[in-house]
């Protein structure tokens, strides 16, 4: 049998990752088991595990690169532009990142060992948050953390909201909304206070 590439592996390598995000999306992650990875694959379960230690660690590294995808995404163009993007993102996207939230709510050494990965999402929209901040672009009587926190809400409640089906005919104004409250005012006349009752 010849030998492959180091391109016929990294081929190999996102092969399995797509195949593997299918099923993660389809079958839950416990209902993703090794012969439904295989057909869906397409590769003996020598051929997949020879990458990946475990179908945990299958998973994790799914997981894992939908993260730096997202990430790469929001360090540059911000948050707001990767919600723009769901209406893009498939069912298989939206189904490992629910499956994700169920195995981080359900198992404390999933959670764990996702801890440090989490934070590359969290990191590049704080960094992009801080930079809107020095540009002048973005509010400054909220900290940026707030600020982060409240768009990172946000991202979880449209992905659930993807996932369930709902329309996305309103995404583009609520998202406009979303981006107007975290820009800073342009410059005009003083607002005067509203009389309370």
């Amino acid at each position: 049998m010849p030998r492959l590439t180091v391109d016929n592996l990294q081929a190999r390598r996102r092969a399995i990752l797509d195949g593997a995000r299918r099923c993660f999306a389809r079958d839950g992650y416990e209902g993703a088991t090794v012969r439904r990875l295989e057909q869906e694959i397409g590769l003996s379960r020598g051929a997949i595990f020879h990458h990946f230690r475990d179908k945990e660690s299958l998973f994790f590294a799914v997981a894992e690169d939908d993260a730096a995808e997202m990430s790469d995404v929001v360090a540059k163009h911000g948050l707001v532009e990767l919600m723009r993007d769901l209406k893009n993102r498939d069912a298989g996207w939206l189904g490992v990142q629910l499956e994700l939230s169920r195995r981080l709510r359900t198992d404390p050494d999933f959670r764990e060992r996702w801890a440090l990965r989490s934070k590359t999402i969290s990191d590049a929209a704080r960094e992009r948050l801080r930079r809107g901040v020095e540009r002048g672009t973005l509010r400054t009587d909220v900290p940026v953390d707030t600020i982060a926190a409240f768009l990172e809400l946000v991202l979880d409640g449209l992905v659930l909201h993807r996932a369930m089906g709902v329309s996305d005919d309103d995404l583009d104004a609520v998202l406009d909304l979303v981006e107007s409250t975290v820009r800073r005012a342009p410059p005009g006349p003083a607002r005067r206070p509203v009389a309370r009752a």
